[in-house]
């Protein structure tokens, strides 16, 4: 086999894995009412959805609480109603989207790693400019936009810029405090039955 081939045959799993890059911009007033601020002390999430059967990263994405919850998910594929998008920034990130958010990502095949750190306000609101600023994220750089938002944050210099989501895992991971836990499910492997019912019941409740 070429030397390259494990290589190229990995890229094309990252790159089935994330959606192309589209830029979208939802309007002030859905931003505005779609806002939620979340109770819990100001955090970063690293959201790392692994492969189970040989436990490398598919998708990398970055929650924050800030004095707002927001979703940064560069070239992902998840959408709602309820969490309207400006460059792969969604916000409203309620308890409910959020499930909704891991429901769609956990299946058969896929484990969902979420490691969390509190910050300080002022770091929850760096990064929340950060991604606001970042703009639309091709396709298969979710690893590199999320950890060079996280490199050029105070106190996340030693996250390095990668391509590799379990390896930007694996770099969270050694900063202090950081808390961690794995979300499993069986559901079909094929998630886009889902993601159209949770879209489905968005427009349902919306119209009510």
């Amino acid at each position: 086999m070429h030397p390259v081939a494990p290589l190229l045959g990995t890229l094309a799993v990252l790159l089935s894995a994330c959606g192309a890059a589209e830029p979208t911009w939802a309007p002030d007033a859905q931003v505005e009412s779609a806002r939620y601020a979340h109770d819990a002390p100001p955090s970063l999430t690293l959201v790392t959805m692994v492969h189970t059967r040989d436990g490398r990263g598919g998708h990398a994405s970055l929650l924050i609480n800030a004095d707002e919850r927001l979703l940064f998910d560069p070239a992902g594929t998840w959408q709602n109603p309820g969490a309207p998008e400006r460059n792969d920034v969604l916000h409203g990130i309620t308890p409910a989207l959020w499930q909704q958010y891991l429901d769609y990502h956990a299946r058969q095949g896929v484990e969902v790693i979420l490691q969390e750190q509190t910050v300080p306000l002022a770091v929850a609101l760096q990064a929340k400019a950060a991604v606001q600023a970042y703009g639309a994220v091709p396709k298969a750089q979710c690893s590199i936009a999320t950890t060079r938002i996280l490199h050029g944050l105070p106190g996340y210099g030693r996250m390095r810029e990668t391509v590799w989501p379990h390896k930007a895992m694996q770099d969270f991971a050694l900063l202090p405090g950081v808390t961690a836990r794995v979300i499993r499910d069986d559901d079909d492997p094929d998630n886009r039955p889902m993601l159209a019912r949770q879209i489905a019941a968005a427009q349902a409740a919306a119209a009510d």
